[in-house]
């Protein structure tokens, strides 16, 4: 939960890394999150005629920049510009070639600072 805690602390900040564990933390709770939220939404009734729910929106209002941050700081963690996140507007293509570049090992250091002291070998 720390890891979620700590993107949410940098609501939007895009300069400097976050390490593939940083990234992958968050998105696990954050699917974690989502997923209750739902539960939740369908229990009270509260689903609207597209399949969204009252609590979804707001949450998923809530992490939008948050995740954008982190996906353009890990962008940076493995040397990329953070302008390769509009990769993801390409349909199907563009997430998955997205998905697997937030795969890749951190980058030594590089311009866009030092390399984060986490144990990179842990996925």
């Amino acid at each position: 939960m720390d890891w979620y805690l700590q993107v949410i602390k940098k609501y939007t900040v895009f300069s400097g890394r976050a390490s593939r564990e940083e990234f992958w933390y968050f998105m696990l709770i954050n699917i974690l999150i989502s997923i209750a939220v739902g539960f939740v939404d369908g229990f009270m009734g509260w689903r609207y005629a597209s399949g969204a729910g009252f609590l979804g929106g707001l949450y998923s209002l809530f992490i939008f920049l948050p995740s954008l941050a982190v996906s353009v700081r890990r962008l940076h963690d493995i040397g990329r510009c953070g302008w390769w996140v509009l990769i993801m507007l390409v349909p199907l293509l563009g997430w998955i070639i997205l998905l697997v570049m937030m795969a890749f090992p951190s980058k030594p250091n590089n311009e866009y600072g030092p390399q984060n002291n986490h144990d990179e070998t842990a996925f």
